[in-house]
């Protein structure tokens, strides 16, 4: 099995597993260890990727020393890096780290074998701790055989695939084993992540264009690991509307818009944004009592975080046996195992009662707890904000602040308070990566500058003037920014999202024009600049004169009066004045020929270039705009599914009962450091077993299906006909040439039989030639002889008589000559 990953033979390990091969057993830390340094196979980046992620350790040449050796926790990084944002890998968290270090000590081993544990140190057995801080105590039993393997070996070997750029080892890995749609959105993400990677490095154009490639499409069937997801989504949801929430976030982390912008997704979205409410009961709020809301069973299956979790498990009393089997026949149902015939069954009262009803207050915490509530008092309090901004700048501001003013501040501040909160509770373990993750939202970037320039307003604000004016002053450049800020809020309009989202490429594609445009730009103020005032003194001045008529020059303004003014002898006027003109500059005439040339490039070349560059983004994102939309909508339903109720400046209250619930949950539990405040979807291990089952089943019919759809397509059926005919057509061949040959044998024989006959024809001429030959000579012997016999018997008898005895013929002797015969043919040799 070994060899086969090694040298990539899919076809070989296909066949071992289906002989009863375990991946389970087989898989090791060490032979995982020995995959990720193998140097057979496809050319791959891994060894870029780890030596940039530990370039920090390295010495100023920056490459990994010769003999090193890969580490499973090198590889967790490398996971990290590409994945980014809040990922955390399983080779970087604590516990896997401690297990590596007591397995294979503090020091990389020289030389291993592949098929075991040994190595050139002994390992410590027995169980091991190992303490830094109180929160970080680990306890591992080395004795457990099972403390070597993998949970869930199919998911390494995916990812090592992956990695290795061994793309057809991916996807058969990928088929097998759970969490599929998991797992392809994580091949996604990483295939154009190294993709990303390996353009930023300047490496060959085809390795960048293959990784891409890959996460695109797959081959041999041109398979893209995204579309796999889609589909495999599209077969879940055709069986169950259910989705994960974590795979949502896998996949707005690979900016994978068709899977969030499918029908399950966006139903699961809707249920986040409406969560079992209308708008009516914002305004009419006795009206929310008479909602219609969600059971308790349907709210258990909707993605909640963990406080939320653990809250309603406590208030939740035990359930009794049959419950919980009604219950679970249920979820089993929902996932289409089980039969309709068996739902209906159980009669209408059972199912009532089984379906509990939320308490009142329950519903009232629902209904404002609902992001779609939450978003219209946000947007409500973010527009008051405004006004009172507006007016606080718009009108003359007092040595002391006013009353607008202040809620305007304490708005500010709460809002940085807030900003704080998302940064604390993000998923990341450590701060200064959540800080980083945090800081990738371009809107959080933009608040926090707008908050810290606000705040710098507010202190020069409350000095003496002059000092005051400045703080005013930055404070209507500030209000600037918080307009703007409203394209956000627009986000979640179907028809204003996709054209905020063309504003934003809009923006990219014109800084790189800009920096075009400035070169054209200086090239022509400089030249002006220096031949029409030759005599400046230093300031800077000079600069501001390079760039001022240029400029305005690309919108039209082009000076007209000053392009080529009267200059050198002195002028009358009609009324008979002498008007003193100044000294002609030397070369001023080259500034209109210039300045005609930088017109022509300017405002007819590069300005038209960039409508063009416009046009182009303009169709490209109005093409796929529902799915820009339905991205945004997702960022912006989580954004608001995460923050509180009440809105800045009330926002601190918030804030405050969510310290002492968690300082008297810390109190009361002592929970741990690594808190998970992300969206999940928390069931019980037989319910997350059946999930599993039933994602293997939407697998199998998956592929089923696709196979079905590709043996019956038109494309398919036209190549198995050519295949037949092509078939057809050499059996034909085969055919003739038989024919051919039978034809050529028969001809050979019928050669040889015409030889044989004329050779007969030649025997017999020659046997009829010898035979009437010697017939003459033995018809005259025989006369010859008949005549002396029958003298001889003559004298005999007459003897015989004489003497009295009877007469009698010598047995042993013929009277005949032997006949001699002469062949006519020369003996065979």
């Amino acid at each position: 099995m070994l060899d086969a990953l090694v040298l990539d033979r899919v076809d070989f390990v296909k066949l071992l597993i289906e002989n009863g091969v375990s991946m389970h057993r087989f898989l090791t830390l060490s032979r995982l260890e020995e995959l990720y340094n193998t140097r057979h196979g496809p050319s791959n980046t891994l060894y870029h990727l780890v030596r940039d992620v530990k370039k920090v350790r390295l010495s100023c040449t920056g490459n990994l020393p010769p003999d090193y050796r890969i580490s499973l926790i090198d590889i967790g990084l490398v996971i990290e890096y590409l994945m980014g944002g809040a990922y955390r890998c399983n080779y970087t968290r604590k516990r896997f780290r401690t297990l590596y270090h007591n397995l294979f000590g503090p020091k990389r081993v020289s030389a291993r074998k592949l098929l075991g544990m040994e190595d050139d140190m002994p390992i410590r057995r027995g169980r091991q701790k190992t303490t830094r801080k109180r929160e970080e105590e680990v306890d591992i039993d080395l004795d457990d055989p099972e403390i070597n393997h993998f949970h869930f070996p199919f998911h390494e070997l995916m990812v090592w695939a992956v990695l290795m750029k061994r793309q057809k080892m991916a996807l058969f890995f990928w088929q097998h084993g759970e969490e599929a749609m998991a797992k392809a959105l994580v091949a996604c993400k990483l295939c154009k992540a190294m993709a990303h990677e390996a353009s930023e490095n300047d490496m060959v154009d085809d390795i960048s264009q293959e990784l891409n490639h890959n996460s695109r499409y797959y081959r041999p069937q041109d398979r893209h690991f995204g579309q796999l997801a889609v589909e495999l989504l599209d077969q879940s949801y055709k069986q169950d509307e259910q989705c994960n929430a974590t795979c949502l976030q896998l996949a707005v982390a690979a900016k994978h818009r068709d899977f969030i912008a499918h029908t399950c997704s966006q139903m699961l979205l809707t249920d986040m944004w409406m969560d079992g409410c209308v708008i009516l009961g914002l305004l009419l709020p006795p009206s929310i009592l008479s909602l219609e809301f969600k059971n308790k069973d349907e709210m258990s299956y909707m993605p909640q975080d963990q406080d939320t979790y653990l809250q309603e498990k406590e208030e939740e009393p035990e359930k009794p046996a049959n419950e919980k089997e009604e219950e679970d026949m249920e979820f089993t149902a929902m996932l289409g195992k089980v039969s309709t015939e068996a739902s209906r069954k159980k009669g209408v009262g059972e199912v009532q009662n089984r379906h509990r009803l939320i308490p009142m207050g329950r519903k009232i915490y629902e209904f404002y707890n609902a992001p779609i509530v939450k978003f219209w008092f946000h947007t409500m309090a973010y527009v008051a904000y405004l006004m009172l901004f507006n007016y606080i700048v718009l009108v003359k501001m007092d040595l002391w602040p006013s009353p607008q003013e202040w809620i305007v501040i304490a708005y500010i501040f709460t809002n940085g308070i807030e900003k704080m909160r998302e940064i604390l509770m993000s998923e990341p373990g450590k701060l200064l990566q959540k800080v980083k993750v945090w800081l990738q939202e371009y809107w959080n970037i933009t608040d926090l500058m707008a908050i810290l320039i606000f705040s710098v307003g507010m202190v020069l604000r409350l000095q003496e003037p002059p000092l005051m004016s400045y703080g005013r002053v930055i404070y209507c450049v500030n209000i600037i920014y918080w307009y703007i800020r409203l394209l956000d809020i627009f986000g979640v309009n179907k028809y204003l999202g996709p054209y905020v989202m063309m504003i934003g490429k809009m923006m990219i594609d014109m800084m790189y024009f800009v920096i075009i445009m400035l070169v054209v730009l200086m090239s022509f103020g400089v030249a002006r600049q220096a031949i029409l005032n030759p005599n400046e003194d230093p300031s800077w001045m000079l600069a501001r004169n390079i760039f001022f008529m240029p400029y305005w020059m690309i919108y039209g303004e082009v000076f007209a009066d000053q392009i080529d003014p009267p200059c050198g002898q002195n002028i009358t006027t009609e009324d008979g004045h002498v008007v003193a003109l100044p000294p002609c500059k030397t070369g001023a005439w080259i500034v209109p020929a210039i300045m005609a040339c930088y017109l022509l490039v300017a405002n007819i070349l590069l300005v038209n270039l960039l409508i063009a560059v416009f046009n182009n983004t303009f169709f490209e994102v109005k093409s796929i705009s529902n799915q820009v939309w339905k991205f945004q909508r997702y960022q912006l339903i989580m954004t608001f599914y995460e923050r509180p109720i009440l809105p800045p400046p009330l926002i601190i209250f918030s804030h405050m009962t969510m310290v002492l619930k968690h300082l008297c949950c810390r109190w009361r539990k002592h929970d741990d450091d690594e808190r998970d405040y992300g969206l999940k979807l928390f069931i019980t291990e037989d319910e997350l077993k059946k999930v599993h089952d039933f994602e293997e089943q939407c697998i199998e019919e998956y592929f089923r299906e696709k196979d079905d759809r590709f043996n019956s397509s038109n494309d398919e059926r036209i190549r198995v006909t050519s295949e037949r005919v092509e078939n057809m057509a050499m059996r034909l061949e085969e055919v003739n040439e038989r024919e051919h040959f039978m034809k050529s044998s028969l001809q050979t024989v019928d050669i040889r039989l015409a030889q044989m006959e004329e050779l007969i024809g030649r025997i017999a001429v020659a046997l009829e030639r010898v035979t009437g030959v010697e017939r003459g000579e033995v018809n005259k012997a025989r006369s010859r002889t008949s005549s002396d016999y029958a003298a001889y018997i003559l004298r005999q008898s007459s003897f015989n008589s004489q003497e009295g005895n009877s007469y009698r013929l010598n047995e042993g002797h013929s009277v005949f000559p032997p006949l001699k015969y002469h062949s006519v043919f020369p003996p065979l040799k």
